[in-house]
């Protein structure tokens, strides 16, 4: 009988926690949350977020109903994200914080979680409901409104359905222009795609059946720009417009920064350095090096990246005049190789989990070829030894529309053991400042400058200075296009002049 009381006790402890955790959340987002979804972010108090931080790390998940346990996790996601916008006194985008979403910092039910690993892996993992994409709110005004009340296990199928229809049938989230046959819809539609439907009929079909008025199934789609500015009272007006403008680099993809858990990165950079030289005065010679790095990364973890990179090189010599593009020309009066000349991994590391935007990326190049230096009747392609290179990596934002990235390499070249067989074991150490502006959200321009010094007993050393421009379609999909000036020794020596001709593709899941 003690035994039966105290298990009994035990149990209504459990459930009385509950509840006032849940009660804790309804009192706060009733106190802080307005009709139009907006949150009043300075008037929060640290205590009433720390009460309820505290009570999401402690809860007791385990063997709790599904209802008890799904309204939880949505509830414990609109908290935290609200709690690293307080804690990180964010006042324009929760894009500007680096890894806001992918920062394994946040405690939920004894485990530590990144809010993406709530969201994916432990919500829609357990419940692959696409209803939760329109209650979970990510801290911006793109985002489906918050609401000024707690999920409850008891109400929640009405509320998943009630915040569902009011999205869709709202001309924020989902618009039809009968004139074109197009629908203008949110971009959660194309981040998530499979959660809604196997092709864009299937995602129609789905939204048709939460609309009042239905879209026709053969209307062509086009994604909504996602407006990434903070949805709070001071920033939102009653009409839910945003002061100020949303910050123009608020969506953009930071090089420096890891990928997150399970995506992937695919680059494809093509790099063409011409270089004219001659005698004296009189340029007579034009030697071309084209240069394709397909790079592929797998988030491993937050922190941790890794994948392959591989190197296809083309290299040409030609009289002068001549054109760059001669590299791409097999004639017999130019002399011309090509080869696929290396391979091998590749990682990316985010040491220190607050500074976001701050990595260490190492790659190692296996030679695939014998005789790359080249020989009397080949021409050099690359090193015949292993290649090391480190970059030391860190992106600053400077206000709405600039950054400054920072990079710091350690470059080892032609690796041996024997310098009398030829083994170079060539130190240098680039470094590259690149100023980046944003003139509109997808758009950057910038400009490059790098000097690089070879640390031999004859110093050597390259300067060159660029610029470039994106292009980011989507957040998955960008186009990068450079143009650099170069010089070193040898060219001022020989009154030669070089430069590069660059164009990136990069795409991301």
């Amino acid at each position: 009988m003690k035994h039966l009381l105290l298990f009994t006790l035990v149990l209504t402890g459990f459930s009385l926690q509950a509840q006032d955790l849940f009660d804790g959340f309804d009192a706060f987002f009733k106190k802080h949350v307005d009709a139009q979804g907006a949150v009043n972010y300075t008037g929060i108090q640290a205590n009433e977020l720390n009460a309820l931080v505290t009570g999401i790390a402690a809860y007791p998940l385990a063997e709790k109903p599904d209802a008890v346990e799904k309204a939880f996790m949505i509830n414990a996601y609109n908290v935290l994200v609200i709690n690293s916008i307080v804690r990180e006194k964010q006042s324009e985008s929760v894009i500007n914080t680096p890894n806001f979403f992918t920062a394994s910092t946040h405690t939920v039910a004894g485990e530590k979680l990144s809010l993406n690993e709530l969201e994916k892996e432990r919500l829609f993992t357990r419940f692959p409901d696409a209803r939760l994409h329109f209650v979970l709110v990510c801290g911006a005004v793109s985002c489906p409104p918050i609401i000024a009340e707690a999920y409850r296990p008891a109400t929640l199928e009405a509320q998943l359905d009630r915040q569902t229809r009011l999205a869709l049938n709202d001309r924020k989230f989902v618009r039809y222009d009968a004139a074109s046959n197009t629908i203008e819809w949110s971009a959660l539609f194309e981040w998530y795609a499979s959660d809604f439907g196997k092709n864009t009929a299937g995602i129609i079909a789905w939204v048709n059946g939460f609309r009042d008025a239905k879209l026709p199934t053969t209307a062509k789609t086009r994604a909504m720009e996602y407006d990434w500015s903070l949805n709070g009272q001071q920033q939102m007006n009653r009409k839910g417009d945003v002061h100020p403008p949303k910050a123009k680099n608020s969506i953009r993809y930071v090089v420096s920064s890891t990928i997150p858990k399970g995506g992937t990165e695919t680059k494809i950079f093509n790099n063409l350095y011409t270089q004219a030289t001659g005698d004296g005065t009189d340029l007579s010679t034009r030697s071309n090096f084209f240069t394709t790095f397909v790079t592929s990364l797998y988030g491993v973890s937050d922190r941790v990246n890794a994948g392959v990179e591989l190197r296809y090189r083309r290299v040409s010599t030609a009289g002068f005049p001549s054109s760059p593009l001669t590299v791409f020309e097999d004639r017999a009066e130019h002399s011309a190789r090509q080869s696929v000349a290396t391979i091998g991994p590749k990682i990316r590391w985010a040491p220190v989990p607050k500074w976001g935007n701050f990595s260490i990326q190492s790659a190692l190049w296996i030679p695939l070829e014998d005789n790359l230096e080249g020989t009397a009747e080949l021409s050099y392609i690359d090193w015949n030894g292993l290649t090391s290179w480190t970059q030391i990596m860190n992106d600053f934002t400077i206000g709405q529309s600039f950054s400054v990235f920072t990079e710091l390499s350690l470059l080892l070249e032609d690796i041996g053991p024997d310098r009398a067989a030829g083994d170079l074991n060539r130190f240098s150490t680039p470094l590259t400042v690149i100023a980046s502006y944003f003139p509109e959200p997808k758009t950057t321009l910038y400009l490059l400058n790098g000097v690089s010094p070879y640390w031999a007993p004859n110093l050597d050393w390259f300067y060159q200075s660029g610029a470039g421009a994106k292009y980011q379609f989507n957040r998955n999909f960008e186009v990068e296009l450079l143009y650099t000036w170069f010089t070193n020794a040898f060219l001022i020596e020989n009154n030669g002049r070089a430069s590069t001709f660059n164009v990136g593709i990069r795409f991301n899941t």
